[in-house]
């Protein structure tokens, strides 16, 4: 902090504004943001500073700062006042606090929800918003989420055969598209660039396939707005797998990264299950291919995804 500066006073009503004016070159922009977000924050629940103060156990002087854009506190301090006020770490340090009282009204509606319901709040709120008419095409393209080992690309393969349509695994549209492989993407260009390349590969694939099955490369899901577009535009089917069965079938088509230098691979791989789990589960459908050969994995999933389709569209249903 610039030793000539003077600290923020202590009550609001109380500010200098010429003192203001020449100390704003001084302040950082997201600490000056933030700190008007804790000023609106705390407005909004009619607390004073010292109100604020005294809860949090901070010093008026400490909130002064903070609320005047040059106090840069600590991640513990800015969830100490989050909890105080009642809201989430996020809406202190991002822009949550400019989101209508109905916005506000919605969120309080949707919390504490179950997956279930979310789902049903996500595909209605999906429809009620949608800029273009639904895909009349989704049911005709199935989409196969998971983690490497699960079955995508074998499994597709075979479905893809049988509804006799494309088979299209994306890592080589985005392979066509960089002219490198992926882990190179990643190595030159970082990841951001990979999922750019990610979101332009599947809408290429959805505007050039309208019936097709697609292998997706694991961590699409973890993409928000490529994974929703997947989403509208894909029945999407999550092939799961216990975490030794994911390793094994890995480790038989003879790539050895999963264990080379990992001595904890299987725990790795646990806590990536574990963590993508709940976004995996907002597809359509699941299908667990643990300990069955391949052709009753291939039989069953068949089986399920045509009666799926079937009962949720008896009219539009295309699986052969």
């Amino acid at each position: 902090m610039n030793q000539n500066y003077s600290p923020a006073p202590l009550d609001d009503s109380a500010d200098d504004a010429t003192g203001r004016t020449e100390r704003a070159a001084e302040r950082d922009p997201f600490l000056t943001a933030m700190g008007e977000r804790v000023r609106l924050l705390r407005a909004r629940r009619g607390m004073t500073r010292k109100t604020l103060a005294t809860e949090t156990g901070l010093s008026e002087r400490h909130l002064a700062n903070l609320e005047s854009g040059v106090g840069n506190a600590s991640v513990l301090v800015l969830r100490q006042i989050a909890a105080t006020l009642n809201c989430s770490l996020a809406e202190v340090i991002g822009d949550e606090t400019t989101a209508s009282a109905e916005w506000l009204l919605i969120r309080e509606l949707l919390q504490g929800r179950d997956q279930a319901a979310l789902q049903r709040a996500r595909v209605a709120l999906a429809e009620m918003f949608a800029q273009a008419p639904r895909d009349p095409h989704r049911k005709d393209r199935i989409a196969l989420i998971g983690l490497r080992g699960a079955g995508k690309s074998t499994l597709g393969r075979m479905l893809a055969q049988e509804r006799k349509v494309p088979f299209v695994e994306l890592t080589r549209v985005i392979e066509q598209l960089a002219g490198c492989p992926p882990s190179e993407i990643h190595s030159l260009y970082g990841a951001a660039a990979y999922r750019r390349y990610e979101h332009r590969a599947l809408e290429a694939v959805i505007q050039e396939h309208e019936r097709a099955v697609i292998a997706s490369p694991g961590g699409l899901v973890s993409e928000s707005g490529t994974f929703n577009t997947l989403l509208s535009h894909c029945y999407t089917v999550w092939l799961q797998a216990a975490p030794e069965e994911h390793m094994r079938r890995v480790v038989a088509q003879g790539d050895l990264r999963p264990m080379s230098g990992n001595k904890e691979a299987m725990d790795d791989l646990k806590r990536i299950l574990a963590g993508r789990g709940e976004l995996y589960g907002r597809a359509d459908m699941t299908f667990d291919t643990s300990e069955k050969t391949l052709a009753d994995a291939y039989l069953q999933l068949r089986d399920r995804l045509a009666a799926r389709l079937a009962a949720e569209s008896p009219d539009e249903a295309g699986v052969s």
